[in-house]
C-alpha cells in the first residue's frame, strides 16, 4: 500500500507532506514514541496506538496522513489478512453503544456460557438473531419509540406462505408518525427536547434554529387538519420539494392522517415526476416555487406545471408569499394552512390508526431501464429502518443526526423515522451540501453523526471546503449509495480523530441495509464487516450453490426471505418475477435475489462489487466494473474517477474493456497515454490478460437522482461511439 515503511519516514518526508522544519521534527519525535509504545509491531496494533494517542490531528494537512497511514500499513497483506483496520473498539466503548448495552443484558440469556462480552460475542449474537427474529425483534421493540393502538398477536407468523418475508406483527395497529411525535419516558423524549435544528443556506453566522418536539407535534397536527379537508383516507399525495423542515412536517402529516406519501427527488425533470405521479395514481403534489442551492435560483413548480395537471400545494422558498403566478387548480401554502384556521380553533389531530401492513409512503427504484419500480413502504418499513440504525449507527437520545438527503430517496425516510423512533435530533441544511457553509452548519449544530454519500466526501476533499472546520463532535459517520473510496475515507474520518464510517448497502425494498458496519467490531475503509441484525444471505458462485460460510469468495449475493420490513409486493411489477423468480432453494427456502455482487475477505469483510449486471466477461474471465475502477483510479495523480464497461464490437468477438475517465480540475491528461497506464495498473494488480481497449475522456458521469452511476447509459453511448467509429 506503500513504499515506506513508518520506521522508515523522516523529516524531510514530513515537509513533503506539509510540515514546516520545526513541525517535522517534532512530529518525527511524537510518532517515534508512539509507534515504538505500541504493543509490537503488527502494523494494526501501531495504527491503533498512534489514533489513540491522536498523534494525527484533524487540521493536519492530509498529506501527513496519508503518509503516516499508508506507511504504517506498506507491508500489509490484505490477500492473506484482509483489509488493513482503521478503527478498534475499546471494550468500554462497546458497552456503552445501544448493541453492546442490549447484549451485556441479554447475551448469558440467548447465548448461555459462550457469551463473553459484545466484542469477542458479536457474531454469535448477529446469528441468534437471524434465527431466532421473532426474539430479537421482541427485545427491539422495547427500545424504539412504538406505541400499539393494538399489539400484534405474535411477532412472526410464519404460517401465512403467501408472504415469502413472513407475516410480522400480525393483528397490530398503530399510526407510526404518531410514535415519532409523541414524548416517551424510553426512549426519553420529552416535549421540550430538539426535534429538528437548522439553517437556511446564506445565514452561515446566525443561531442554528430549534423546533421543540412539542412545536414540531403542533406543526404536524395543523397540516394534518387542513389535508383532511382536501383529501379522502388513502389517498396518495406527492411531495416534490428539498427536505426542509416543512417537507418533514408534510411527510409526518400525511401519515399521521391516513393518506399516503409519494416520494419524488426533486431534482426530476417533468417527464420523470410525470411517470411517478401517474404510477402512484397521486391525487395532489406538494411543491416549492423555487430552490435555493449554492446561493442561485432554480425552478421547481414550473417543473411540476409541465409533469401533469394535479393539484399543486405550493410553499414559498423565501418568505410567506409564493414568488409566482399559480395555476387556476393550485393553491399556496398559506391559503391551504387558511383552510383550518377558518374551521377552528384548535389543531389538535387525533391520528387514523391502521393495521401494520398499510402502505404509508410509494417510493421508486432509479429506474434505469425502463419505468421505476414502485415501491410501497407499510408501517413495518419505519421499524425496520430505525431498528438497523439504532443497532449499527447507534443512534441514541441527545445524538444529532445529520444526512444530506431527499424525501424522494429511501435515505430521507430513513433518517427521519431513525432520528424520531431513536429519539435523536434531526439536522437539516436547507441548501446545498457541497460547499464550506454545509460544514460549519455541522459544526455549529453539534452534529455527532453524519451520513453521506462518496462522491459528496470527494467534493468536500478535492476543494479544502472544510478546512479548521470543527468536527470533533462527531462520534460516528454513515455512508451509502455507492462503493467507498479508501483515501477519501481515510480523509473523512480523520475530520474527527478517526472515528468510524458505517457503510450501508441495501435498498428501497428492503427498507434498510443487509450489510453494514457495526460499534462493536473494527472497521476497515471501504469495507462492511457484518450482515444487518436479523439480516443472512449466501455468496452465490456461477452456478448458484452457495459457498461456504467464513469462505473468502466474490459471487452474487442471495437474501435470507423472512425479513422484517421487505417489500411482499410491487405497484406496476411482478413482486415474485423480480425478487425470486430463477433464485435458487437454500436449506429449502427460496432466497431472495437482491443483485448486488459480493466479496467475502479474508478475516470476514465485505466488499461490494456492483451491481450483477455490471459484470464483465474479459477473455473469458468476469469482473467486476468496481474493481477495474478501484485500479485505475489510482493510475494516474489527475484522475478524479472512472467508470469501467465492456462493449461488445459491432461484428461480435470478446468483449472490449472501455474506461472513461473525469480529471480533476486543473489536470490535463492524455486519452491514449491514459489507457496505457491503465492497462498497465490493471494488468499488474488484476489479470495479466486484461487491456484496455479505448480510453475517453469526459467532463462528468450519468447518475441516478440517489447518486448511482449509470454505467449502462455509458455503455449504450459507447457501444453506439465505436460503432460509429468502426464504420469511418
Amino acid at each position: 500500500m506503500g513504499k515506506r515503511s513508518i520506521s522508515e519516514v523522516g523529516v524531510e518526508d514530513l515537509v513533503e507532506a506539509g510540515l514546516s522544519i520545526k513541525e517535522a521534527k517534532e512530529f518525527q519525535r511524537v510518532l517515534k514514541d508512539a509507534v515504538n509504545g505500541a504493543k509490537g509491531s503488527d502494523p494494526s496494533e501501531v495504527w491503533r496506538h498512534l489514533v489513540a494517542q491522536r498523534v494525527l490531528k484533524p487540521w493536519h494537512p492530509h498529506e501527513l496522513h496519508q503518509l503516516v497511514y499508508y506507511s504504517v500499513y506498506a507491508n500489509w497483506d490484505a490477500n492473506s489478512r484482509g483489509p488493513p483496520l482503521y478503527w478498534f473498539p475499546s471494550l468500554h466503548q462497546s458497552k456503552q453503544t445501544n448493541l453492546g448495552r442490549l447484549m451485556e443484558k441479554y447475551g448469558s440469556e440467548v447465548l448461555g456460557p459462550l457469551y463473553k462480552d459484545p466484542i469477542t460475542s458479536y457474531r454469535l449474537f448477529q446469528k441468534f438473531s437471524v434465527q431466532q427474529p421473532e426474539a430479537y425483534w421482541s427485545i427491539i421493540l422495547k427500545e424504539l419509540s412504538v406505541s400499539f393502538r393494538e399489539a400484534p398477536k405474535c411477532i412472526l407468523d410464519r404460517a401465512d406462505k403467501s408472504k415469502p418475508s413472513g407475516s410480522w406483527l400480525p393483528g397490530s395497529v398503530l399510526n407510526i408518525a404518531e410514535c415519532c411525535l409523541l414524548p416517551t419516558e424510553y426512549p426519553r423524549k420529552k416535549d421540550n427536547s430538539p426535534a429538528i435544528v437548522w439553517r437556511d443556506e446564506g445565514y452561515d453566522d446566525s443561531e442554528v434554529n430549534v423546533l421543540t418536539l412539542k412545536e414540531l407535534r403542533e406543526r404536524v397536527m395543523l397540516v394534518a387538519n387542513a389535508l383532511d379537508t382536501m383529501f379522502s383516507k388513502g389517498d396518495a399525495i406527492a411531495i416534490d420539494m428539498p427536505m426542509t423542515v416543512n417537507a418533514v412536517v408534510i411527510y409526518l402529516a400525511i401519515v399521521l392522517s391516513g393518506f399516503v406519501v409519494v416520494s419524488i427527488a426533486d431534482s426530476f425533470a417533468a417527464k420523470e415526476i410525470a411517470t411517478r405521479l401517474r404510477v402512484s395514481k397521486a391525487k395532489a403534489i406538494f411543491t416549492q416555487d423555487f430552490i435555493l442551492r449554492g446561493g442561485r435560483k432554480f425552478p421547481l413548480y414550473s417543473r411540476v406545471v409541465d409533469a401533469a395537471p394535479n393539484k399543486a400545494i405550493v410553499l414559498p422558498v423565501t418568505g410567506s408569499n409564493v414568488g409566482i403566478q399559480l395555476r387556476e387548480q393550485d393553491i399556496s401554502w398559506e391559503d391551504f394552512l387558511s383552510n383550518v384556521n377558518n374551521r377552528s380553533r384548535s389543531n389538535y389531530y387525533s391520528p387514523f390508526y391502521q393495521p401494520i401492513h398499510s402502505v404509508i409512503n410509494i417510493l421508486f427504484s432509479s429506474g434505469t431501464t425502463g419505468e421505476p419500480k414502485a415501491i410501497p413502504w407499510t408501517q413495518l418499513s419505519p421499524l425496520r429502518c430505525a431498528a438497523d440504525s439504532w443497532a449499527h449507527i447507534d443512534i441514541q437520545v441527545g445524538d444529532v443526526f445529520c444526512w444530506p438527503t431527499n424525501l424522494g430517496w429511501v435515505m430521507g425516510p430513513v433518517l427521519l423515522f431513525s432520528t424520531f423512533l431513536s429519539g435523536a435530533t434531526l439536522a437539516l441544511y436547507h441548501g446545498s451540501p457541497l460547499g464550506r457553509s454545509f460544514g460549519k452548519f455541522v459544526q455549529d449544530a453539534g452534529v455527532t453523526i453524519l451520513g453521506t454519500v462518496p462522491s459528496l466526501v470527494k467534493a468536500w476533499k478535492s476543494t479544502q471546503c472544510m478546512k479548521d472546520l470543527n468536527w470533533t463532535r462527531i462520534k460516528a459517520f454513515a455512508s451509502t449509495g455507492e462503493a467507498s473510496n479508501v483515501d477519501d475515507d481515510l480523509w473523512l474520518s480523520s475530520r474527527a480523530y478517526y472515528k468510524p464510517i458505517i457503510e450501508c448497502c441495501g435498498g428501497t425494498e428492503l427498507a434498510s441495509s443487509y450489510i453494514q458496519g457495526s460499534l462493536v467490531q473494527p472497521q476497515a475503509f471501504g469495507a462492511f464487516s457484518t450482515a444487518s441484525m436479523t439480516a443472512g444471505f449466501v455468496i452465490l458462485d456461477e452456478n448458484g450453490i452457495p459457498y461456504p460460510d467464513e469462505l473468502a469468495c466474490t459471487g452474487e449475493v442471495g437474501l435470507f426471505p423472512v425479513y422484517l420490513g421487505a417489500t411482499d409486493r410491487l405497484l406496476n411489477a411482478d413482486h415474485e418475477k423480480v425478487y425470486f423468480k430463477g433464485m435458487p432453494l437454500y436449506k429449502e427456502t427460496r432466497l431472495r435475489r437482491h443483485g448486488d455482487i459480493l466479496r467475502r475477505t479474508v478475516g470476514g469483510f465485505f466488499i461490494v462489487h456492483g451491481r450483477a449486471d455490471d459484470t464483465m466477461n474479459l477473455g473469458g474471465i468476469k469482473t467486476s466494473s468496481i474493481e477495474i475502477e478501484r485500479v485505475c483510479n489510482r493510475a494516474d495523480e489527475s484522475v478524479l474517477e472512472t467508470a469501467a464497461v465492456s462493449v461488445t464490437p459491432v461484428d461480435g468477438g470478446p468483449e472490449q474493456l472501455v474506461i472513461l475517465v473525469v480529471l480533476k480540475n486543473g489536470h490535463n491528461s492524455e486519452a491514449e497515454n491514459l489507457r496505457t497506464k491503465f492497462s498497465k495498473a490493471i494488468q499488474s494488480n488484476l489479470n495479466p490478460l486484461f487491456k484496455v481497449s479505448f480510453v475517453k475522456i469526459v467532463p462528468e458521469f450519468p447518475r441516478t437522482a440517489s447518486n448511482k452511476l449509470l454505467r449502462r447509459v455509458l455503455r449504450d453511448q459507447m457501444k453506439h461511439e465505436l460503432s460509429v467509429r468502426s464504420r469511418i
